[in-house]
């Protein structure tokens, strides 16, 4: 049999190039995302001077800002129609870009003119600027995501570019910490060691540079990402070509005659693994988000660490991130998915057990290397697991990320507002630093300063058993499997051994024909 060749939409390869120009993408997101995560309710609620409750509730509405515009953002743009050579993903991922940059600068200033306002007028000044914010953040998160179905045919590519996408992630995250480890750390203007509202000036800047940083890559992936532009398809696809693809041990895969139907967002909804899927998801991001959130309440707070430390400890926990995430297309391959993901979860559960240990000091940085290996492990697998669930249903593959985001954004807001409501200082009256409190102490009252060790040990570490059980319900079957209207396929693989005619399934809706 000759060597068949590429057709129709089968294997696509990617010059390195652009998968450097794609995985720059998204910087602008991460850089303010960093920000956004780590430094918001210590900014607001020490330098700013907004109670516990009032930042918590401030975060609430960005999170839940950003939950109700996923599933918008990701539904139009499956429908918004390629124009002028430029790709309906790259569109609202341009759309996306303007917002944040508009935005985002206001969030981490003082109120303009109105600083010695009451703080009910101060909230009601930031709250736009966070729902502008969080609506270009979702934007561009939804669009770069569903362009790694677009860009990549074969899983192995889809792990390889969610690798690269994470990887500039956490270079993002660790440029934040170094800056921010610059201006806190070594300006000695003044000789406080404890953040306050003096430490304004170094969070606008912090800012301000995170946002020229972000919008310089974001032009690099506009210039170096081209678009597959895809014509309205018809509502079904028939093929009777060969197509040429890679299995995950890059085998090639030679499938015969396909008639495909287009996945609705009411399809995707009939589907277990998609909730499934969602729920690891889910899981994953208050992993890695809730222990981002509260690490330098953790280490001030509870550890009594110097201010510094807020940028050092993070900046070890994503330079392993990052060290780690070169591996993750290997370890995938060798072990699979689920086998990856689960090795990702033990690295957070033992960050957990090892905080736990009353007063660690410095060895906090021992944990914070497994959250870091945990965190990128999980993030990168549970992302190839959504590309997998997605498959060729190209179509709607923006409607999937902008569901996994909803439960994300929706999920980590009410479980930030719930820890700030429970904080021993919630109320105003006994605010940290505030009267009746000791002005001279960082905390208050024992209870406070071991809250938020608590919280980092129990909220991460309980998701992280919860993503355990919901991955034991999906061990029996392949992710991308899907039940609505199942469709079998021949196909010939072809390996070193000859070929092996194959029957495989591919999910269609529920019109299908066999």
């Amino acid at each position: 049999m000759s060597e068949p060749q590429p057709r129709g939409h089968g294997y696509r390869s990617l010059p390195r190039a652009r998968r450097f120009t794609y995985g720059v993408g998204h910087m602008l997101n991460d850089l303010c995302a960093s920000m956004w995560f780590s430094y918001l309710l210590v900014y607001f609620h020490k330098v700013v001077n907004f109670s516990n409750v009032l930042a918590g509730q401030l975060l609430m509405v960005g999170q839940v800002s950003d939950a109700l515009c996923t599933p918008f953002v990701g539904y139009e743009s499956d429908r918004t129609k390629s124009g002028c050579g430029y790709g309906r993903r790259k569109i609202w991922h341009l759309v996306g870009t303007v917002c944040v940059a508009c935005s985002f600068p206001f969030i981490f200033n003082l109120c303009i003119t109105c600083s010695k306002s009451p703080d009910w007028a101060q909230f009601i000044y930031y709250a736009p600027f966070v729902v502008i914010f969080q609506f270009g953040w979702a934007s561009t998160q939804i669009s770069h995501l569903a362009l790694i179905p677009d860009l990549a045919s074969s899983p192995s590519l889809r792990v390889e570019l969610n690798a690269i996408r994470y990887a500039f992630t956490v270079l993002a995250n660790v440029a934040v910490y170094a800056i921010a480890w610059l201006l806190l750390g070594l300006e000695d203007r003044s000789n406080h060691h404890d953040l306050s509202p003096e430490d304004a000036d170094e969070f606008r800047n912090l800012a301000f540079i995170a946002i020229g940083i972000g919008l310089l890559f974001s032009f690099i992936f506009h210039m170096g990402t081209k678009e597959p532009l895809r014509p309205n398809r018809a509502e079904s696809v028939t093929e009777d070509e060969p197509i040429i693809q890679e299995d995950e041990e890059n085998e090639l895969i030679v499938k015969k005659k396909i008639r495909r139907k287009k996945m609705s967002w009411k399809c995707w909804l009939k589907e277990v693994q998609f909730y499934q899927v969602a729920l690891l998801y889910m899981c994953t991001r208050l992993m890695v988000n809730m222990s981002q959130v509260y690490m330098p309440l953790y280490l001030t707070d509870t550890l009594n660490l110097d201010k510094a430390y807020i940028a050092t400890i993070p900046l070890v926990t994503y330079l392993s991130g990052f060290l780690s995430s070169f591996a993750m297309k290997a370890v995938n391959k060798a072990v699979g998915r689920k086998m990856t993901f689960f090795l990702g979860v033990m690295c957070v559960l033992f960050a957990c057990d090892w905080m736990w240990v009353p007063n660690i000091g410095l060895q906090v940085y021992g944990a914070a290397v497994l959250l870091g290996v945990g965190g990128s492990t999980v993030l990168v697998t549970s992302l190839s697991m959504t590309a997998d669930l997605i498959g060729e249903n190209l179509e709607s593959g923006a409607f999937v990320y902008g569901a996994m985001s909803f439960t994300d954004k929706l999920s980590n807001g009410l479980a930030v507002t719930l820890v700030q409501t429970l904080h021993p200082c919630s109320d105003e009256n006994t605010m940290c630093k505030q009267a009746p409190c000791d002005s001279t102490e960082s905390v208050c009252c024992d209870a406070c300063q071991s809250y938020y060790q608590e919280v980092m040990v129990f909220v991460p570490g309980g998701v992280g058993l919860l993503a355990l059980l919901v991955l034991a319900t999906m061990i029996f079957k392949p992710i991308g499997i899907k039940t609505e209207g199942v469709m079998h396929e021949k196909s010939m693989q072809q390996s070193d051994g000859g070929e092996v005619e194959t029957l495989q399934q591919t999910c269609q809706s529920s019109d299908s024909e066999v």
